[in-house]
């Protein structure tokens, strides 16, 4: 087997993303799924179809979420080192109404 073959198998799994769809495929079987069906397992991803295409689209609330809960996580016991979580919204590049709309979507 040429040398470059694992080599790159194996950086494909240093990513968990990857490692999550490929364990999900596995478990799959033969059957496999279709791009949504995986985006929709992974959580971080949704898909709407619009026409022949299908639009990925970052689950920007949930992302937030987890953010808010490790930050307050990691914060336990060294509050002089951490913000308060909620202004994490704040500092996001997002503006707060793409936020608000993202939240209301996801929510749907």
């Amino acid at each position: 087997m040429e040398k470059m073959i694992p080599t790159t198998v194996f950086e494909s799994f240093a990513s968990s993303v990857r490692l999550d769809v490929f364990f999900l495929l596995v478990k799959r079987g033969p059957q496999g799924f279709v791009a949504g069906e995986i985006a929709k397992n992974i959580e971080l991803l949704t898909v709407a179809q619009e026409s022949r295409f299908q639009r990925y689209r970052a689950n920007i609330p949930l992302a937030v979420e987890l953010i808010d809960d490790l930050t307050a996580q990691y914060c336990s016991g060294m509050p002089d080192q951490c913000t308060d979580p909620s202004t994490l919204t704040a500092c996001s590049p997002c503006a707060p109404s793409t936020l608000a709309e993202q939240r209301a979507t996801f929510k749907a």
